[in-house]
């Protein structure tokens, strides 16, 4: 397989599932996180440090991803620019982004922020479980094993 699977990996809490599948399919992966994030270096990842500003690791991967990568973030923005080149992103939830989803998602992101700025307070995410790892290494393994399918064809 030619394809890398590239991390935003700052906030990322399913590296450890990533790496896993990773392996089973013998795909290289890239993580990026800026150097406030110290990252454990394993066998058959690549890590790149960039610095502290709050867009570096985007626009590192922006400028290094390619079609047919596969784009792990939870940054709709940064999917949004992944889809454009033809690369495939995944939430660290597991949903697969896609061209009919993201503007959705993008909207609604933009409504969420402008009721920030007028003083709404909302909930974060709720907490990673158990069975959303589980759930994403089920969908990352499901898109990996599909898209070597579709490479040997």
């Amino acid at each position: 397989m030619t394809m890398k699977i590239i991390v935003d990996a700052d906030a990322c809490p399913v590296k450890s599932e990533i790496i896993r599948a990773a392996a089973q399919f013998g795909v290289q992966v890239l993580m990026v996180a800026s150097f406030d994030h110290r990252l454990q270096p394993a066998e058959g990842i690549q890590i790149v440090q960039v610095d502290r500003s709050d867009q570096s690791v985007d626009l590192y991967i922006a400028n290094h991803i390619k079609a047919g990568d596969v784009l792990v973030t939870q940054d709709f923005g940064l999917a949004a620019l992944a889809l454009g080149k033809k690369a495939w992103a995944v939430s660290n939830r597991g949903q697969l982004y896609s061209d009919r989803t993201i503007d959705f998602l993008l909207e609604r992101r933009h409504e969420q922020a402008k009721q920030r700025r007028g003083g709404k307070h909302s909930k974060g995410p709720r907490a990673m479980t158990d069975e959303d790892r589980v759930f994403f290494l089920q969908c990352l393994t499901k898109l990996l094993r599909s898209l070597q399918e579709n490479e040997t064809k």
